[in-house]
């Protein structure tokens, strides 16, 4: 499946692409992993195939969240498991499918910004995860095991990261431990169109 970011003002592209989301089976994935269908709550069956949460997920304007586009904007709405992308010169505007966190205590919402861009990112679990997972590896180098996908925006805020993932069935549901995912394939292009002091608000 090739998982084509959605971009406006195309609805054709939207609808298109919610319509081939739905058709796509879940992928088996490692069930002893931190990848593994136990890190999603609130949902069915991951190897079910079920609708995602796209009721919400419709093109917005900036200009209720954000005074400007300095440095390009992204907002992310996790009620509707969307992520938007402005350019800063309003040049285009991308709308990604997400996954948000598992519990509403996990949620941080606000402004913040990206600090650091990394490709082919580590992972160390926070100690709060270690408290709830014991079982999980202190470490995770880059690799198909790594939690956060391909590439990671770092933001502002202390363990909190804009990522990939490898475990395609994550998107679109309730699936981390605050952490936004991607698609491997929308956060690689995220990646290159965000810089450092990107504008970041989650709502």
């Amino acid at each position: 499946m090739s998982n084509k970011p959605f971009e406006f003002p195309s609805r054709r592209s939207f609808l298109a692409g919610s319509a081939a989301m739905l058709a796509t089976p879940a992928i088996a994935q490692n069930t002893s992993s931190v990848n593994s269908a136990t890190t999603t709550q609130g949902e069915r069956d991951l190897n079910e195939v079920v609708p995602r949460n796209i009721s919400s997920f419709r093109s917005l304007d900036w200009r209720p969240y954000f005074s400007d586009l300095k440095n390009g904007a992204i907002l992310v709405d996790i009620d509707s498991r969307a992520l938007h992308y402005w350019a800063e010169d309003e040049g285009f505007y991308k709308l990604y499918p997400s996954s948000v966190p598992l519990t509403e205590e996990l949620t941080r919402r606000g402004r913040t910004r990206v600090t650091q861009k990394v490709e082919g990112p580590s992972w160390r679990p926070t100690p709060s995860m270690l408290k709830r997972n014991p079982e999980w590896p202190p470490f995770i180098g880059p690799g198909p095991d790594n939690p956060l996908g391909t590439h990671a925006l770092y933001l502002s805020w202390t363990y909190y990261r804009i990522h990939g993932t490898h475990d395609t069935r994550k998107i679109g549901r309730q699936s981390s431990n605050g952490c936004i995912g991607l698609y491997n394939e929308h956060i690689q292009e995220l990646f290159a169109l965000s810089k450092v002091g990107t504008q970041v608000l989650l709502i």
